[in-house]
Formats: C-alpha cells, structure tokens, sequence
C-alpha cells in the first residue's frame, strides 16, 4: 500500500482516519472510531461499508490504546 495513498485515504463514513494493518494473509485498513476493517484486495482498498468487516474493540485496538488501558483501570 502506497504511504501517500494511506495518507489521504478516510473513513467514509465518518471520514476519521485510517491505520493499516497487515497480517501474513490479508491487508486492512481499520478505523477504530466505525470499528470496521476495509479489505485490500490487489493492492486496491474497497471502501464500500457493505465490503467492510466488524471489527471487536476488546480485542482490536489501536496499539497505543493497549498499554494505557492497562494504566487507567
């Protein structure tokens, strides 16, 4: 995935911001706000709701809000 590309793209539905995520199978993009995950096929992001795979708060959560949960019980 292109960094500049990443840069520009938003959520659309709440057009907060994107994070990658990479596994050894699959590529998503993650909005954490929607929490809904964006496949990318071929290198394309299908940005389309319908396209697009809840995602569990408790256990996808953006890196940093790992370790301060742990501090703020």
């Amino acid at each position: 995935m292109d960094k500049q590309l990443l840069e520009l793209l938003v959520c659309p539905l709440c057009k907060g911001p994107l994070e990658l995520k990479r596994s050894e199978s699959a590529q998503e993009l993650i909005c954490y706000a929607d929490r809904l995950a964006y496949p990318i096929r071929d290198g394309i992001p299908l940005m389309l709701e319908n396209e697009a795979r809840a995602i569990d708060p408790e256990t996808e959560t953006r890196p940093e809000a790992r370790t301060t949960r742990h501090l703020n019980p």
